[in-house]
């Protein structure tokens, strides 16, 4: 009985290491780095991961942890609640729909789905900013923070790949 615990406690915490990810990169990508004008450009970390584990794992972050993710993004970076959550939300929508294009392909071509989702993310990201604002906001920040989260990328996606067989096996 007991040792049924222990294997059903192992399940769990390796089936939330996704969402836990996620959770940390979140916090790592506001810490401060005393580079100035970094927070305004500091790579979308939470981004890679949602798109890597909508691509290999969607079954282990669903939807309402993307949306939370969103929801934590916003409060710490500052940007108006709910962008980060509602352009998280359609990322994870969008690459679902594309998943049996995307799994299983080479880097690449995985890398390359991330550049087109992400660049849309930036866009929708700046609409929505700017709607709040009800003015238009420099683009140049996130232009230059879509650059940094795709050149910040094949780092993090080859993480993600190597926790991902580590911890939670092939699927």
């Amino acid at each position: 009985m007991k040792r049924s615990f222990w294997v059903q406690l192992d399940s769990w915490a390796r089936n939330m290491t996704p969402f836990g990810l996620t959770l940390i990169m979140v916090i790592v990508s506001m810490v401060p780095m005393h580079v100035p004008e970094y927070a305004r450009v500091v790579p979308l970390l939470s981004l890679m991961a949602i798109y890597h584990w909508a691509v290999f794992r969607p079954e282990l972050l669903p939807a309402f942890a993307v949306f939370v993710i969103g929801l934590l993004q916003d409060i710490l970076s500052g940007t108006p609640i709910g962008v980060h959550a509602l352009v998280f939300l359609i990322v994870y929508g969008l690459v679902l729909s594309q998943r049996r294009f995307l799994a299983g392909k080479s880097f690449a071509v995985v890398w390359l789905g991330f550049s087109l989702v992400a660049s849309g993310a930036a866009v929708l990201s700046w609409i929505l900013v700017s709607a709040y604002n009800v003015v238009l906001v420099d683009p140049r920040p996130v232009f230059f923070q879509y650059l940094m989260t795709l050149g910040t990328f094949p780092l993090l996606g080859w993480f993600l790949l190597r926790w991902q067989n580590a911890i939670l096996g092939h699927k």
